[in-house]
């Protein structure tokens, strides 16, 4: 699949589901934005490295995701936008009554707001280039719920509802906004859990993955960020031109419960 000529922003993806999708679209030829709160020699030598393997252009723009400003300047900045992949996101889990304010103010700002901020910045791009795709990293927790998520599963379920508005405000435009809704992903986040969970519950390794960390997941299978890459690579394709407005769930089977 062919993304030359294409300029896609990735947000949050200094690793994890928005390194492989960013990844992906650079080995489809695909100019990528890399973006993180950050700002290190690390951030810049990564989009370096994602460049001389790839072949294509890589660069590296600092923008915070829980500042709505920063948010519309990182679209702005990086010139053009044919794709956009809200994927930046943060976590935090306890019962709402103990739920920090100032969490649930972040995780709403970061999970769901900024979400809003790139897309209202690249519309008028992806219009005046006749052609745009958005692609929103949800979650099963935007189609489902879990107890102790409150702020995590509202911003998810609000990008669900915001990927349907955007959709069908596009809809006479050839530009699509659809959200993709993995489960349990192996991340490097995810991999720092392991050894914590098997210590709490005494399990070893494969234990601890399949009775805790993927219980809610019937495959019993992480997805991996590459497949999560391949599925927004599919999005952006011709063959998907007329999805649009919809979620597509990479979750071994969890929202078939």
């Amino acid at each position: 699949m062919k993304l030359s000529g294409k300029t896609a922003v990735v947000t949050g993806s200094n690793s994890g589901i928005g390194l492989g999708v960013a990844t992906e679209f650079a080995r489809a030829g695909a100019r990528v934005v890399l973006n993180s709160y950050t700002d290190s020699e690390e951030d810049h030598a990564l989009a370096r490295k994602l460049s001389e393997e790839t072949g294509s252009e890589v660069l590296y723009i600092k923008a915070d995701m829980s500042k709505g400003g920063e948010c519309r300047q990182l679209i702005e900045t990086a010139g053009a936008c044919d794709i956009l992949v809200n994927n930046a996101g943060i976590q935090h889990v306890a019962p709402v009554e103990d739920f920090p304010q100032e969490k649930w103010d972040a995780i709403i700002a970061i999970n769901l707001s900024s979400s809003f901020h790139t897309i209202a910045a690249a519309i008028p791009m992806m219009k005046a280039a006749g052609w745009g795709r958005i692609v929103n990293i949800a979650s099963a927790h935007g189609l489902t719920a879990s107890p102790y998520k409150s702020a995590y599963v509202s911003a998810k379920h609000g990008i669900v509802g915001l990927t349907k508005t955007i959709a069908l405000e596009t809809a006479r435009e050839d530009i699509t906004c659809n959200a993709i809704c993995p489960g349990y992903v192996m991340t490097p986040l995810v991999e720092a859990q392991i050894p914590d969970t098997m210590k709490q519950y005494g399990m070893e390794r494969e234990e601890a993955i399949e009775k805790v960390i993927l219980d809610r997941q019937p495959s019993k299978e992480f997805a991996t960020v590459e497949e999560i890459g391949g599925v927004a690579t599919f999005l952006c394709s011709d063959a998907a031109r007329q999805i649009t407005g919809t979620t597509i769930s990479v979750d071994g089977g969890w929202t078939a419960l």
